[in-house]
Protein backbone atom coordinates (compact mmCIF):
# COMPACT_ATOMS: atom_id res chain seq x y z
CA UNK A 1 0.00 0.00 0.00
CA UNK A 2 1.35 3.36 -0.39
CA UNK A 3 2.47 5.01 2.46
CA UNK A 4 1.77 8.71 3.55
CA UNK A 5 2.26 11.38 1.28
CA UNK A 6 6.49 12.10 1.77
CA UNK A 7 6.76 14.66 -0.45
CA UNK A 8 6.01 18.69 -0.34
CA UNK A 9 2.85 20.12 -2.79
CA UNK A 10 2.95 23.26 -5.18
CA UNK A 11 0.32 24.70 -6.23
CA UNK A 12 -0.12 24.85 -9.52
CA UNK A 13 2.23 25.40 -12.31
CA UNK A 14 2.94 26.44 -16.11
CA UNK A 15 2.84 23.13 -18.28
CA UNK A 16 4.45 22.69 -21.74
CA UNK A 17 3.31 21.12 -24.51
CA UNK A 18 5.83 18.22 -26.33
CA UNK A 19 7.26 20.39 -28.74
CA UNK A 20 8.07 23.01 -26.09
CA UNK A 21 9.82 20.34 -24.00
CA UNK A 22 11.60 19.55 -27.00
CA UNK A 23 12.68 22.87 -27.17
CA UNK A 24 13.40 22.73 -23.76
CA UNK A 25 16.03 19.63 -24.41
CA UNK A 26 17.83 21.24 -27.41
CA UNK A 27 18.39 24.73 -25.14
CA UNK A 28 19.72 22.90 -21.88
CA UNK A 29 22.08 20.41 -24.16
CA UNK A 30 22.77 22.21 -27.11
CA UNK A 31 23.04 25.93 -25.69
CA UNK A 32 24.01 24.95 -21.60
CA UNK A 33 26.11 21.55 -22.29
CA UNK A 34 24.24 19.54 -20.01
CA UNK A 35 23.65 16.25 -21.61
CA UNK A 36 20.81 13.90 -21.76
CA UNK A 37 22.65 11.33 -19.22
CA UNK A 38 23.13 13.85 -16.52
CA UNK A 39 19.33 14.99 -16.99
CA UNK A 40 17.95 10.82 -16.99
CA UNK A 41 20.39 10.30 -14.09
CA UNK A 42 18.51 13.00 -12.25
CA UNK A 43 14.71 11.89 -13.64
CA UNK A 44 15.78 7.80 -12.84
CA UNK A 45 16.79 9.00 -9.38
CA UNK A 46 13.91 11.17 -9.00
CA UNK A 47 11.69 8.31 -9.99
CA UNK A 48 13.20 6.16 -7.81
CA UNK A 49 12.79 7.71 -4.63
CA UNK A 50 8.84 7.91 -5.25
CA UNK A 51 8.92 4.14 -5.59
CA UNK A 52 10.64 4.09 -2.89
CA UNK A 53 8.93 6.22 -0.47
CA UNK A 54 6.11 6.52 -1.89
CA UNK A 55 4.91 2.94 -2.62
CA UNK A 56 7.25 0.32 -1.05
CA UNK A 57 6.45 1.96 2.63
CA UNK A 58 9.62 3.72 2.53
CA UNK A 59 12.22 0.59 2.23
CA UNK A 60 13.10 -1.31 -0.95
CA UNK A 61 14.57 -3.99 0.47
CA UNK A 62 13.02 -7.36 -0.67
CA UNK A 63 10.25 -5.63 -2.43
CA UNK A 64 9.71 -6.77 -6.22
CA UNK A 65 9.58 -4.45 -9.02
CA UNK A 66 8.96 -4.73 -12.83
CA UNK A 67 10.40 -2.02 -14.49
CA UNK A 68 9.55 -1.64 -18.38
CA UNK A 69 11.75 0.23 -20.62
CA UNK A 70 11.42 1.44 -23.85
CA UNK A 71 14.01 2.49 -26.40
CA UNK A 72 13.61 5.92 -25.86
CA UNK A 73 14.65 8.26 -23.51
CA UNK A 74 11.84 7.06 -21.13
CA UNK A 75 13.37 4.14 -21.12
CA UNK A 76 17.07 5.31 -20.23
CA UNK A 77 15.00 7.28 -16.79
CA UNK A 78 13.41 3.87 -16.45
CA UNK A 79 16.54 1.81 -16.28
CA UNK A 80 18.28 4.31 -14.06
CA UNK A 81 15.10 3.76 -11.79
CA UNK A 82 15.96 0.17 -12.04
CA UNK A 83 19.85 0.38 -10.95
CA UNK A 84 18.95 2.70 -8.05
CA UNK A 85 16.49 0.21 -6.92
CA UNK A 86 18.72 -2.82 -7.57
CA UNK A 87 21.21 -0.92 -5.36
CA UNK A 88 18.57 -0.22 -2.53
CA UNK A 89 17.69 -4.10 -1.89
CA UNK A 90 14.55 -4.27 -3.95
CA UNK A 91 13.93 -7.08 -6.61
CA UNK A 92 14.09 -5.64 -9.99
CA UNK A 93 12.37 -6.99 -13.40
CA UNK A 94 13.65 -5.54 -16.44
CA UNK A 95 11.35 -5.74 -19.18
CA UNK A 96 12.32 -4.39 -22.58
CA UNK A 97 10.62 -3.35 -25.96
CA UNK A 98 13.12 -5.20 -28.37
CA UNK A 99 16.35 -6.71 -28.24
CA UNK A 100 18.97 -4.51 -26.08
CA UNK A 101 21.00 -4.34 -29.20
CA UNK A 102 18.61 -2.33 -31.19
CA UNK A 103 18.59 0.61 -28.22
CA UNK A 104 20.78 3.31 -29.03
CA UNK A 105 21.92 6.39 -27.03
CA UNK A 106 20.96 6.94 -23.41
CA UNK A 107 18.47 3.76 -22.93
CA UNK A 108 21.91 2.08 -24.12
CA UNK A 109 23.98 3.54 -22.10
CA UNK A 110 22.13 2.32 -19.19
CA UNK A 111 21.28 -0.91 -20.14
CA UNK A 112 25.45 -1.26 -20.50
CA UNK A 113 25.13 -0.63 -16.92
CA UNK A 114 22.57 -2.53 -15.98
CA UNK A 115 24.90 -6.06 -17.89
CA UNK A 116 28.10 -4.89 -16.44
CA UNK A 117 26.16 -5.67 -12.76
CA UNK A 118 25.34 -8.99 -14.28
CA UNK A 119 21.41 -7.82 -13.91
CA UNK A 120 19.78 -9.37 -17.05
CA UNK A 121 17.77 -7.81 -18.97
CA UNK A 122 14.28 -9.66 -20.39
CA UNK A 123 13.47 -8.92 -24.07
CA UNK A 124 10.24 -10.14 -24.75
CA UNK A 125 7.17 -9.94 -23.27
CA UNK A 126 6.71 -13.61 -22.27
CA UNK A 127 9.51 -12.98 -19.55
CA UNK A 128 7.25 -10.93 -17.57
CA UNK A 129 6.93 -12.26 -13.94
CA UNK A 130 4.09 -14.57 -12.96
CA UNK A 131 4.22 -14.14 -9.46
CA UNK A 132 2.89 -10.80 -7.94
CA UNK A 133 4.98 -7.56 -7.78
CA UNK A 134 4.68 -5.12 -5.36
CA UNK A 135 4.89 -1.84 -7.88
CA UNK A 136 5.28 -1.76 -11.90
CA UNK A 137 7.12 1.31 -13.36
CA UNK A 138 6.18 2.94 -16.87
CA UNK A 139 9.07 3.73 -18.53
CA UNK A 140 7.75 3.12 -22.09
CA UNK A 141 7.12 6.29 -23.81
CA UNK A 142 7.36 9.30 -23.01
CA UNK A 143 6.54 12.53 -24.29
CA UNK A 144 7.40 11.32 -27.99
CA UNK A 145 4.06 9.49 -28.26
CA UNK A 146 2.77 9.07 -31.86
CA UNK A 147 -0.48 7.65 -32.28
CA UNK A 148 -1.95 4.29 -30.46
CA UNK A 149 0.71 2.16 -29.14
CA UNK A 150 0.66 -1.19 -30.72
CA UNK A 151 3.42 -4.72 -31.14
CA UNK A 152 5.11 -5.15 -27.90
CA UNK A 153 4.64 -1.43 -26.56
CA UNK A 154 0.62 -2.50 -26.49
CA UNK A 155 1.41 -5.53 -25.04
CA UNK A 156 3.25 -4.30 -21.88
CA UNK A 157 0.77 -1.79 -21.30
CA UNK A 158 -1.83 -4.37 -20.95
CA UNK A 159 0.20 -6.38 -18.72
CA UNK A 160 0.57 -3.41 -16.31
CA UNK A 161 -2.97 -2.44 -16.45
CA UNK A 162 -3.71 -6.09 -15.55
CA UNK A 163 -0.45 -6.55 -12.92
CA UNK A 164 -2.79 -5.89 -10.03
CA UNK A 165 0.23 -3.96 -8.54
CA UNK A 166 0.31 0.29 -7.96
CA UNK A 167 1.90 1.80 -11.09
CA UNK A 168 4.25 4.39 -11.29
CA UNK A 169 4.75 6.23 -14.93
CA UNK A 170 7.66 8.75 -16.04
CA UNK A 171 6.99 11.77 -17.28
CA UNK A 172 3.73 10.65 -19.02
CA UNK A 173 1.74 7.55 -18.84
CA UNK A 174 2.42 5.32 -21.75
CA UNK A 175 -0.51 5.89 -24.30
CA UNK A 176 -1.57 9.47 -23.29
CA UNK A 177 -0.81 12.32 -25.90
CA UNK A 178 1.34 14.94 -23.49
CA UNK A 179 -0.29 17.67 -24.72
CA UNK A 180 -3.63 17.32 -25.87
CA UNK A 181 -4.33 14.36 -23.08
CA UNK A 182 -5.83 12.51 -25.65
CA UNK A 183 -5.86 8.58 -24.19
CA UNK A 184 -5.26 5.92 -26.84
CA UNK A 185 -6.16 2.51 -26.40
CA UNK A 186 -4.32 0.94 -24.77
CA UNK A 187 -2.89 3.26 -22.31
CA UNK A 188 -1.10 2.75 -18.74
CA UNK A 189 -3.43 4.03 -15.64
CA UNK A 190 -0.80 4.90 -13.73
CA UNK A 191 -1.62 5.14 -9.70
CA UNK A 192 1.00 8.15 -9.93
CA UNK A 193 3.36 9.99 -12.43
CA UNK A 194 6.81 11.51 -12.34
CA UNK A 195 7.14 14.47 -14.53
CA UNK A 196 9.80 16.29 -15.28
CA UNK A 197 11.17 19.71 -15.53
CA UNK A 198 7.68 21.34 -16.21
CA UNK A 199 4.69 19.19 -16.40
CA UNK A 200 2.87 18.47 -19.45
CA UNK A 201 -0.46 20.15 -21.19
CA UNK A 202 -2.04 16.74 -21.60
CA UNK A 203 -1.82 15.90 -18.03
CA UNK A 204 -4.06 18.63 -16.59
CA UNK A 205 -6.50 17.47 -19.11
CA UNK A 206 -9.70 15.70 -17.55
CA UNK A 207 -9.84 13.23 -20.09
CA UNK A 208 -6.30 11.77 -18.68
CA UNK A 209 -6.75 12.80 -15.40
CA UNK A 210 -7.82 9.22 -14.61
CA UNK A 211 -4.72 7.72 -16.35
CA UNK A 212 -2.09 10.38 -14.67
CA UNK A 213 -3.08 9.70 -10.84
CA UNK A 214 -1.19 11.66 -8.36
CA UNK A 215 1.15 13.78 -9.94
CA UNK A 216 4.68 14.67 -8.96
CA UNK A 217 7.53 17.16 -10.52
CA UNK A 218 11.16 16.18 -10.71
CA UNK A 219 13.88 18.43 -10.94
CA UNK A 220 15.96 17.38 -13.78
CA UNK A 221 18.74 20.18 -13.47
CA UNK A 222 16.92 22.95 -16.25
CA UNK A 223 17.40 26.43 -15.05
CA UNK A 224 14.75 28.88 -14.88
CA UNK A 225 16.23 30.74 -17.49
CA UNK A 226 15.76 28.16 -19.98
CA UNK A 227 11.79 29.03 -19.88
CA UNK A 228 12.28 32.60 -20.13
CA UNK A 229 13.03 31.66 -23.64
CA UNK A 230 10.24 30.43 -24.27
CA UNK A 231 8.41 33.08 -22.70
CA UNK A 232 7.64 31.42 -19.36
CA UNK A 233 8.54 33.34 -16.18
CA UNK A 234 8.65 30.82 -13.35
CA UNK A 235 10.57 30.74 -9.36
CA UNK A 236 11.87 26.72 -8.94
CA UNK A 237 9.32 24.68 -7.19
CA UNK A 238 12.74 22.82 -5.93
CA UNK A 239 13.26 25.47 -3.30
CA UNK A 240 12.87 22.83 -0.82
CA UNK A 241 13.19 19.39 -2.42
CA UNK A 242 14.05 18.03 -5.68
CA UNK A 243 10.70 15.90 -6.10
CA UNK A 244 7.34 17.92 -5.23
CA UNK A 245 3.56 16.74 -5.05
CA UNK A 246 1.56 19.09 -7.87
CA UNK A 247 -1.66 20.13 -6.09
CA UNK A 248 -4.39 19.49 -8.73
Amino acid sequence: MPSPQPFPFVASLPTLSAAQMLEVDRIVVDELGIDMVQMMEAAGRALARVARDRFLAGDSRGKSVSVLAGSGGNGGGALVCARNLLNWGAEVHCALVRPVGHYGGVPAHQAKILGHMGHRLDEAHSDMPSKEVDLVVDGLIGYSLAGAPHGRLATLIRWANQAGAPVLSLDVPSGVDPTTGQVHDPAVRATATVTLALPKQGLAKRAARGNVGELYLADIGVPPSVYQQLGLAIESPFGRADVVRVGR
